[in-house]
């Protein structure tokens, strides 16, 4: 396992500002296109707002999300949806999800986390193993989240794995816990895989 840099009480600006600074370095270092992957959920559409506000060229710069809901785009539980209306705009490709995916390799992959240790839509009944195949899987969340009871399409860890820096936004008592557990070796949740295979730079708002 890899150290993990633990950067506390960063708000939405300067989670922002270090995705600028990550984005705007790899750009000028880098035959175009890079590749990012990002995450759905609540709290990351406000930073990536806030991204855009400041970051108002985004061309070469491919968007892969990191799961997504089985829904159409027009959907308001679609992260990819969400991703397209925000960042296209400003010159990104935005990528869907599709099993059997040929990805590329990630510049950043920024995860969040639940409670229960689940990592993108790898939740922990879906068993998920650092030596997948496969790259996407179609999975069943259970329980299914009443706010988004639909099947996903999510990234596995061998392909979250595939990236020079990995990223994470915890938020909350509980799950800072469930994350610094998972840096111990306290438990064997998704987060837990993952971060006992991972091998590049760690960061971590909290």
């Amino acid at each position: 396992m890899t150290s993990v840099d633990l950067i506390e009480q960063a708000d939405d600006a300067a989670i922002a500002a270090f995705l600028e600074g990550i984005l705007k370095a790899r750009l000028r270092e880098e035959q175009r296109p890079i590749a990012i992957c990002l995450p759905g959920g609540s709290t990351p559409f406000p930073i990536l707002q806030r991204l855009a506000e400041t970051m108002s060229d985004w061309r070469g710069i491919e968007v892969w999300p990191g799961d997504d809901r089985i829904v159409p785009e027009d959907h308001e539980a679609s992260n990819t949806g969400k991703l397209r209306t925000l960042l296209e705009p400003l010159g990104a490709n935005v990528v869907a999800l599709e099993e059997g995916a040929t990805l590329p390799h990630f510049a950043l992959v920024w995860l969040g986390m639940g409670a229960d240790g689940h990592i993108a839509s790898l939740f922990p009944n879906t068993d998920p193993q650092v030596d997948d195949a496969a790259t996407v899987r179609r999975l069943t969340p259970d329980p299914l989240p009443p706010e988004a009871p639909f099947d996903r399409l999510t990234l596995t860890i061998p392909a979250l794995l595939d990236t020079d820096q990995l990223m994470f936004v915890i938020r909350g008592d509980d799950k800072r816990e469930v994350f610094e557990g998972a840096q111990a070796g306290a438990h064997d949740l998704p987060v837990a895989r993952l971060l006992s295979a991972a091998r590049q730079p760690v960061t971590c708002f909290a």
